[in-house]
């Protein structure tokens, strides 16, 4: 399986991210960095290139308020290619098919009666996750906040809160390969299918946040604007975040019209990691061309 960073290497970066968004306007200074998270310069610089595949003052440019606006600027077209093919179908995410299938209504009322859920913990590029799969696909990814065995029950019972009658049983090794095909995919893997628990109406939101590929991102406004509700940026919102599937329903790139990167369920500094990481990942051509190679 691809080696991701342990959760203790990625709390670290976490921090450091922290620490990049509040000096982002001003020169970057590693000391008190280093002297926060405890390695020294050069660790710290290595660590943080194997993560992001760049240094750290080249990644500081991804955290500014500038940089998002120009995001914004640059993702609308984006939007528009989506709507244009028609959101039916399988979405891109980056090299992966991801196919989407929503619960009947007896379904959803039941929550999760008569179901059968495996779970388990796994580290990825932003600590490690916790995955929900059922016979019919995924229908969980969380984060856990923090490190130990609580940390990880509190995210479980997090998740859990929208299968309060469905029976689970723990399986790292399935996991373990799911998650490896989420965040190091192949052209070889089979598609994942997404198991989506909502309301009509936020499926449609998390539909078109299925049609924002990496390195771009939206509005809430611009969401409510594409499904006819521009003054329903709230209702937005709130269908946003209530999606239980992190990272391949990418809320994360949901962000404030001022450019803002924060209000994430599982953390303002990863929200800033995950738009950085695939910022620095997707490469440059894609994200001028307005991501058309993403959606095709």
């Amino acid at each position: 399986m691809t080696e991701f960073l342990n959760s203790r290497d990625y709390e670290r970066i976490e921090t450091a991210i922290a620490r990049l968004a509040e000096v982002r306007d001003a020169p970057l200074s590693l000391d008190a960095i280093v002297a926060e998270i405890g390695l020294s310069p050069f660790h710290f610089q290595r660590l943080f290139k194997r993560w992001a595949g760049l240094s750290p003052k080249k990644f500081q440019q991804y955290l500014g308020v500038d940089h998002a606006k120009a995001l914004l600027a640059s993702s609308s077209s984006v939007l528009d290619a989506a709507f244009d093919a028609g959101l039916s179908g399988p979405s891109r995410l980056h090299d992966l098919f991801v196919a989407c299938e929503a619960m009947t209504p007896g379904d959803y009322k039941a929550r999760g009666a008569r179901l059968g859920i495996r779970y388990g913990y796994a580290p990825s590029p932003f600590g490690d996750c916790l995955l929900y799969l059922t016979d019919r696909g995924v229908c969980g990814l969380g984060f856990v906040m923090g490190t130990g065995a609580a940390a990880r029950r509190a995210a479980h019972d997090d998740l859990a809160r929208n299968w309060s009658r469905a029976s689970f049983t723990r399986d790292d090794t399935a996991v373990a390969d799911v998650v490896r095909r989420i965040f190091a995919p192949s052209r070889s893997d089979k598609p994942l299918t997404l198991v989506l628990k909502g309301t009509n109406f936020q499926i449609r939101v998390w539909e078109v946040l299925l049609a924002i590929p990496p390195g771009h991102t939206a509005t809430y406004e611009a969401i409510g604007a594409y499904l006819d509700l521009p003054r329903h940026g709230r209702a937005v919102g709130n269908a946003v975040a209530h999606n239980a599937i992190s990272w391949l329903v990418p809320y994360h790139r949901v962000i404030r019209k001022s450019g803002v990167l924060n209000h994430y369920r599982w953390g303002g500094a990863r929200k800033r990691a995950m738009l950085g990481w695939e910022a620095a990942h997707t490469p440059r051509a894609a994200r001028d061309a307005g991501g058309a190679a993403a959606m095709t």
